[in-house]
């Protein structure tokens, strides 16, 4: 037998696994490629990958021994029992130090347990994020490794090599333990509803509370991209407006409006709750999602229940409020990044995963389709401090924020007035409102669940005295005079 050629190998040859694999060989690795109909192994070589640094194999087995040792596998598979299923189908040819690679959008804690029940049989596992599209698989994703950190030094050539690199930076970097590299990249989609409901909104506004026309919403978004909102998501939905079908009309008003998800959205709005984080943009993103998908329920509804307002025409100057609008969305998009380093925050402390924020945001700003100037921003706010409680504490933020609140706030207001729905950028507004408030009226809420259910409450500290000491568990007798203390006052 010949000796292994194989510098990567990659299982899974959709469209993103041969344009990852050939990105990989005009790096210059030697890549074996293999899937499960073997057929279309022999017509990726005879076509895309001719004449490039690629084989195929056309069994499990000859795929593992065409790889140089330790052998480095990536399959790009379909999340859930695909990947285990490959994992079985791959360990009987492994043997100890190889590594193991899931580059699909599997859920977190599946990855920690694979992480686990690899490193026990000497196998090296990374679930690794992989962002971009397939543009960004061909010419340069972000990628985001995390699991058996063993495997870095190994596998840091590759995906730094072929991953997008912004201001001469790789936007990749090691993640974190067990199924960090997963989580980060949840995350990341979790954000990307955000942005793409908050520019769906001003869409919205910009249409039925503006009258404009595709073409002319076209203009105002190349406009915002050459600012503040600079993005992939602006870009694209610039181009989105500007598109006519063959009738020289817009393709986009012929879509029917019901969203679909494949669920990274909710896995980060179920995991913020479950973590009892406030990340409310991403949460409300997914629902209104959910809300559009019932299309017909929406249309009988639309006949019966109707607009009650003072009017539903804008009366204003039209270009201030697109300024507005501009800003608006920029102080939302803040608010909805700000909330998912929360969490990833909160993550890192839950799981013992020693996360790299300002690597994380390297790793955004290039690739990936969240990727916006401001990451630079972020990038250099937790340089500069890696500890920094929560990105509005960041000068340039906090004086973004302030710059924007008049024109957001008008933006909300307004819209309301007009009848159409803006759940992101209130949500957003209301979480800002709400994270500035010294005291909030959960007092009053902790006094009724006392009140129905004796789940007791704790005193403000200037307020604590023999009767209410300071830190306990209190919990009286509401229907009593002067708020009597029960017997059953503290508990431990």
């Amino acid at each position: 037998m010949s000796s292994p050629t194989g510098d990567f190998g990659l299982i899974g040859l959709a469209v993103m696994g041969q344009n990852l694999i050939l990105n990989a060989a005009d790096h210059g690795f030697n890549v074996i490629a293999f899937n499960r109909t073997v057929s279309k192994v022999d017509h990726f070589l005879a076509n895309e990958a001719k004449g490039k640094s690629i084989e195929g194999a056309h069994s499990i087995e000859e795929f593992v021994s065409k790889l140089k040792k330790p052998r480095r596998m990536m399959m790009l598979v379909m999340a859930g029992k695909p990947v285990d299923d490959f994992i079985e189908t791959l360990l009987p040819f492994c043997e100890k130090g190889d590594i193991i690679i899931d580059g699909g959008n599997s859920h977190f804690p599946d990855t920690n347990r694979r992480t686990k029940y690899l490193a026990a049989k000497g196998i090296r596992f990374v679930g690794s994020g992989v962002s971009g599209g397939e543009e960004g698989a061909r010419y340069g994703p972000s990628i985001m490794p995390g699991g058996n950190e063993e495997a870095w030094p190994y596998i840091k050539d590759i995906f730094q090599g072929i991953s997008a690199k912004s201001d001469g930076e790789a936007c990749c970097d090691w993640v974190g333990d067990e199924g960090a590299g997963h989580y980060v990249k949840m995350v990341h989609n979790g954000i990307e509803y955000g942005d793409m409901q908050l520019i769906c909104e001003a869409y919205d506004i910009m249409k039925r509370g503006l009258g404009m026309q595709d073409k002319e919403i076209g203009d105002v978004l190349t406009k915002w991209n050459k600012g503040v909102l600079d993005s992939f998501l602006i870009e694209i939905t610039r181009d989105i407006m500007y598109f006519n079908d063959d009738d020289d009309t817009p393709l986009l008003e012929k879509i029917l409006d019901s969203a679909g998800q494949k669920g990274t959205g909710k896995w980060t709005a179920i995991n913020a709750l479950d973590l009892g984080m406030p990340v409310t943009l991403i949460a409300e993103s997914v629902l209104a999602r959910c809300l559009s998908s019932l299309k017909g329920e929406r249309t009988r509804a639309s006949k019966v229940l109707e607009y009650v307002g003072r009017t539903n025409k804008f009366e204003g100057d039209k270009q201030q409020f697109l300024d507005d609008l501009e800003q608006a969305l920029y102080a939302s998009k803040i608010i909805s990044y700000a909330q998912g380093f929360m969490l990833m925050q909160e993550a890192a402390k839950e799981y013992k995963w020693k996360l790299n924020k300002p690597s994380i945001a390297l790793m955004w700003r290039g690739g990936c389709i969240i990727r916006s100037v401001f990451l630079k921003d972020i990038t250099a706010a937790y340089r500069a401090e890696p500890d920094l409680e929560n990105l509005l504490f960041n000068d340039f933020f906090k004086k973004a924020i302030h710059t924007a609140q008049p024109g957001w706030r008008d933006v909300v207001a307004k819209a309301a007035l007009l009848g159409i729905p803006t759940p992101a950028f209130s949500t957003a507004l209301s979480w800002f409102d709400g994270y500035r408030t010294k005291d909030l009226p959960a007092n009053l809420l902790q006094a009724q669940r006392d009140y129905f259910g004796a789940h007791t409450f704790k005193i403000k500290p200037e307020h604590a005295s023999e009767k209410y000491p300071e830190g306990k568990d209190i919990h009286v007798n509401w229907t009593g005079r002067g708020g009597n203390v029960s017997a059953s006052t503290y508990q431990a």
